[in-house]
């Protein structure tokens, strides 16, 4: 951009008082289409239509007033071109999202044979982001090559994050092992990558290396690798991240301020999440919204409903996003006539309920087990087929209430819906197996494997000494496994000896009684806590992270764990934070 403002002094040097008198009209024209026209026809009774530095000025300021036909129209009748005009058009159509029109005009650039620059290719690049088209975008890096800006260090950090947006993480991570040099950029722009595309353990592992290169991180920097840590909780790093931030005065904004309240409560810690937002300067919506969801998971309702009106008190109106998230806080603490009230009061903030809130509030009478009344709800608020994620919330109530007839006829209308779910299949199975209905079960999971629906393979995390260790159910991969399942094996004699009784009616397959324990047994929670029980000191608090719910068995037991072994063991699902100390759990048996 350096290169732009000197050719403008250098034009500015040889000015006549005319062009010097042009130059103002299209400095007070700013943005206004309307003067830009006039400046325009101005510009012809004097003679200046063909003055190449003024059709610039006049080009990209129509561009910045929207009209990006009109700079087109401009660009058509210019009798001459140069690098500098169709630089400043490329760059001010992509930084003003036109993608397509930069890629009309970089044609055009290409048409008239004028060499492109590397401020050409890094605003091509952004535009063909925004558009998301994968053999576009792999077409615009041969071009890239073939002009000889492979090695540019900006051409190729943009490459990284167009393929990161685009989905192409192979291609992303091909670009930057392939860089001589690194820049922030390239470093911000693969660890975003990662994070953005669900892959937080990599996305952590490149933060590593760059921390070990050397390189200096900025807040774009540690935003994502907060977001990464708060997807797998880990929990060391973040606080390691925190700490640095305090130490090294990086400035503290709203965004990094989120990232952090956001990892400390996806980590189950919502105390410090607390404690960084009171420590912010100034919150927007988000933050707020970010902390009434830590309340939330973390089964502190009356919390997150006091906060959510501290927010609207303070002079910030929630967004769709706040009322999700307090309503589904009043879901996980039962707080029923608290969430009637809070949906009421949407219209008021000019919000309308959208399909989420419904499934909050079908979720919330669920949960209480007022499955009438959640049914009831559905056929009010509905003359068509509900939602999908509507009937799930309903389906999943049913199973835990075990309620087999509303249940299956639940079932028969979401698998009516999304026929490719296997997980809706799954749940209408266990809801045979509960009525015992095992020639059902059979049948449905005969669907499942004759149209090879893929279902969800469930995992736990536990973080030792800022390194993830996954579990799956019966996992054997682990390097240390005839360890861990000695230890577990120890662990369940000793809760046994407290009143442990495995719960074989989470098992939804029909087996002999010894071969459901077995198997209970080895779930993947009971895995990361045996392992993490056995690499951490007393009295330390274990997070065990995990991507499906919790069921009945490994929640008594953990319950029983956490006496007998004198811990504290947070355990996050997909639904919420459980809290296990002393024999008992923060839902209170209510998730």
């Amino acid at each position: 951009m350096n290169e732009n403002l000197a050719d403008w002094q250098a034009i500015d040097a040889k000015r006549s008082p005319t062009q010097s008198s042009s130059y103002q009209l299209l400095r007070r024209a700013g943005d206004n289409l309307k003067l830009l026209e006039q400046v325009h026809a101005n510009l012809i009774v004097n003679g200046r239509q063909h003055h190449l530095p003024l059709l610039t000025r006049l080009a990209t300021s129509a561009i910045h007033a929207g009209a990006i036909f009109y700079a087109q129209k401009v660009l058509l009748t210019a009798p001459t071109v140069d690098s500098f005009l169709f630089s400043s058009l490329i760059t001010t159509a992509s930084k003003s999202h036109f993608p397509i029109h930069t890629i009309f005009f970089y044609r055009h650039m290409a048409a008239h044979n004028i060499p492109p620059t590397n401020y050409t290719y890094t605003s091509l690049i952004k535009s063909f982001s925004e558009l998301r088209d994968k053999k576009a975008s792999k077409m615009v890096h041969g071009h890239v090559i073939r002009k000889g800006f492979r090695l540019d260090r900006y051409v190729e950090a943009a490459l990284v994050s167009l393929y990161s947006k685009i989905g192409e993480l192979e291609f992303a991570r091909k670009v930057f092992d392939g860089m001589p040099q690194r820049s922030l950029v390239a470093w911000n722009s693969m660890i975003s990558c990662y994070e953005q595309n669900g892959l937080p353990e990599a996305a952590i592992e490149v933060f590593r290396e760059m921390r070990e290169s050397g390189v200096q991180f900025d807040s774009p920097t540690l935003a994502s690798v907060l977001s990464a840590c708060a997807n797998v909780g880990a929990l060391d790093l973040g606080i390691w991240i925190h700490e640095w931030i305090q130490n090294n005065d990086v400035h503290f904004d709203v965004i990094l301020g989120t990232a952090l309240i956001d990892m400390y409560a996806k980590c189950g810690n919502v105390i410090k999440a607390r404690e960084v937002f009171d420590q912010m300067s100034e919150h927007n919506v988000v933050a707020w919204t970010a902390l009434i969801s830590a309340y939330g998971v973390n089964g502190c309702g009356k919390e997150a409903t006091n906060l959510f009106r501290l927010m609207i008190d303070c002079g910030t109106n929630p967004n769709e996003v706040t009322f999700i998230a307090v309503l589904s806080a009043c879901a996980h603490a039962g707080l029923i006539d608290e969430g009637r009230e809070i949906l009421a009061s949407m219209r008021r903030f000019g919000q309308v309920p959208s399909t989420e809130h419904h499934v909050c509030m079908v979720d919330m009478f669920g949960k209480a087990g007022l499955l009438d009344e959640a049914f009831q709800y559905i056929k009010d608020l509905y003359t068509v087929q509900p939602a999908p994620a509507v009937w799930t919330a309903l389906l999943s109530a049913c199973k835990k209430h075990k309620s087999y007839d509303l249940g299956v006829h639940v079932a028969d209308n979401l698998i009516a819906a999304e026929p490719e779910s296997a997980g809706h299949y799954i749940l209408l199975s266990n809801i045979y197996a509960l009525a015992g209905k095992w020639e059902r079960v059979e049948m449905v999971r005969d669907i499942v494997t004759g149209t090879q629906l893929k279902k969800v393979v469930g995992y736990s995390i536990v973080e030792i000494d800022q390194k993830e260790h996954f579990f799956r159910s019966g996992d054997v991969s682990h390097p240390e496994t005839m360890a861990i399942r000695q230890f577990l094996d120890d662990m369940i004699q000793q809760i046994k000896a407290v009143g442990y009784v495995p719960m074989s009616q989470c098992m939804m397959q029909q087996m002999e009684e010894e071969d459901k324990e077995l198997a209970l047994r080895y779930h993947s929670e009971k895995l990361a806590i045996a392992f993490g029980l056995s690499k951490t000191t007393e009295g330390s608090t274990l997070r065990i992270v995990k991507n499906v719910r919790i069921c009945e068995d490994c929640h008594m037991a953990v319950k029983l764990i956490s006496l007998v072994y004198k811990r504290e063991i947070i355990v996050r699902d997909n639904l919420r934070f459980h809290h296990f100390k002393d024999g008992s759990c923060s839902c209170l048996d209510y998730w």
